[in-house]
């Protein structure tokens, strides 16, 4: 065994340069652990990156960051320190409906929000209200519970700390579909619709399956957090968080690809490269995918490790279901169906929000059976936002960045993904909602698809693995794993979008994960 070779030995081996891998590997560099992350892309920050492409500086996902600045990581780690900086993005997010092309504001504001049900939704103002009696409770629990490693006697004090509030409508949500939720309190689809489309349809499944309910607290968490955007692109935060691993001594290796995590007896040993290195570590941590890490890295797992291994032998992966396009602009698009004297009256410049444009329950369910044929609605699921309209840095002095992601596209495409037809039919689709002159102002524009997500940022089938469910789901979940972090080999520690507490730009689930690290 080679580990007199202190270059070849670390403390902790982070393997996948995600952001919430970063997170656990800048939390235990901060401790004094000797760390390093292997990431088998040429830059860190894998879906949370950004790119240049065609001059412009381009978000790989969504630009809207929700419950990042929730967690503490970033005073924590002294992000701003190493150049992140947030513009708060206010209205939270438009939208609109395909069979109702009216396009209204949410606000973090309670008060401006209900004004604006009022005007679009009167018959809906008071199931707004009651909504947001039963819904905010929940949702600020869910943000205080992801601050620490969930465990019984954690979330029974929150519990207590709350006196209860909440709980008894979060247990019922649990058990209910997204769509049930919603319905009990609204009558409007285009109410209903935007709130499901950045709920279960970003998950993936369809707004009426069981145990979907909270994902009816889209509006609530953006009444309880706030919306921002990173100075630069998304690409910030893993860049700001490389930069804390490396200023306390961390080290950082790309285009490197982990082929074995090494064990011997019950405990992991460190891993094995592509190329055949040996690197050495009491402490192994896997940011990426589940399937693979016990699946396909582990060598001479110890007996310990055959039930995790079987149980995750006989879990499904699914299939990529969203595409992004970008393009470089040379003309801001004009709403159609936009009340400009409204906007003006509230002082709102509509292209600096996300635009959710919404099919209807019934469509986002029927969106969802065609997955399984290798079909796409006529009018898909659209989250759009020109991120250069509010941060000028992402483009040049003329041109503007124009993202269009579309949801329910399926890996499995039966036209395939290799010609450009599909997503330019989705901006044909949008083009219907703005002023003539939109697709000739294109001027560049590509399209990342969930097979692009596969060859690109080695997500088998383009899907990430999620972590979907609350703090019950944490507690009552039959994968610990993912919940606990540890796994029953020791020293082998899971963190990423499949661990609570899900997927997004969080970075929960890298703390929690060090934490756990650091505890023991």
């Amino acid at each position: 065994m080679a580990s007199a070779d202190t270059s070849k030995r670390f403390d902790a081996i982070v393997i996948g340069g995600g952001h919430n891998g970063l997170v656990c590997a800048a939390y235990l560099a901060k401790a004094g652990q000797k760390v390093l992350v292997v990431e088998a892309r040429g830059e860190v920050g894998g879906t949370a990156s950004s790119e240049t492409y065609s001059g412009i500086t381009v978000n790989i996902c969504n630009c809207d960051h929700l419950t990042f600045r929730t967690t503490g990581v970033m005073d924590d780690l002294n992000l701003a320190r190493h150049g992140l900086k947030y513009l708060d993005v206010d209205p939270t997010q438009m939208a609109t409906s395909w069979h109702d092309r009216r396009i209204w504001p949410h606000f973090r504001d309670v008060n401006r929000t209900l004004e604006v049900v009022e005007r679009f939704f009167k018959q809906d103002v008071d199931g707004y209200r009651a909504y947001l009696r039963d819904a905010l409770p929940i949702a600020e629990m869910i943000i205080d519970a992801a601050s620490q490693p969930p465990t019984r006697r954690s979330l029974v004090g929150k519990v207590i700390k709350r006196r209860g509030k909440g709980v008894t409508t979060m247990l019922r949500w649990s058990k209910l579909s997204a769509a049930q939720v919603l319905q009990k309190y609204f009558k409007s689809e285009s109410l209903i619709g935007p709130a499901l489309v950045t709920g279960p349809t970003v998950w993936g499944v369809s707004p009426h399956t069981p145990g979907t309910g909270l994902g009816a607290l889209t509006y609530a968490l953006r009444h309880s957090s706030k919306v921002g955007r990173p100075v630069g692109g998304s690409g910030m935060v893993p860049l700001s968080l490389r930069r804390s691993i490396e200023s306390n001594d961390g080290v950082v290796m790309t285009s490197t690809r982990v082929s074995q995590i090494l064990c011997e007896g019950p405990r992991v040993r460190g891993v094995a490269l592509a190329n055949g290195t040996e690197i050495f570590a009491d402490c192994v941590v896997s940011a990426c995918n589940p399937h693979d890490t016990f699946l396909k890295w582990l060598k001479n797992p110890p007996s310990s490790a055959k039930q995790v291994i079987d149980r995750w032998r006989a879990t499904p992966h699914y299939e990529g279901y969203e595409s992004k396009i970008d393009a470089r602009v040379t003309k801001l698009p004009r709403y159609r169906d936009l009340d400009s004297k409204l906007f003006d009256d509230l002082g709102v410049d509509p292209l600096t929000a996300t635009l959710v444009v919404a099919p209807t329950t019934q469509d986002l369910h029927r969106g969802f059976e065609m997955i399984s044929r290798g079909e796409i609605l006529d009018q898909p699921a659209m989250l759009v936002n020109l991120p250069s309209v509010l941060d000028a840095s992402m483009t040049n002095a003329t041109d503007h960045v124009f993202s269009l992601e579309a949801l329910f596209t399926p890996y499995s495409f039966k036209g395939g993904w290799t010609s450009n037809a599909e997503p330019s039919r989705w901006l044909e689709r949008f083009s219907h909602l703005v002023e003539p002159g939109f697709i000739d102002s294109i001027a560049d524009w590509r399209c990342v698809t969930p097979a692009h997500y596969e060859s690109d940022f080695f997500l088998p089938k383009g899907h990430a693995t999620s972590f979907a469910g609350g703090p019950l789901a944490a507690l009552l979940n039959s994968q610990p794993e993912l919940t606990r972090y540890r796994t029953p080999i020791k020293g082998l520690f899971l963190t990423g979008a499949a661990t609570f507490p899900g997927a997004g730009v969080w970075g929960a689930s890298g703390k929690n994960a060090a934490l756990t690290i650091l505890n023991e």
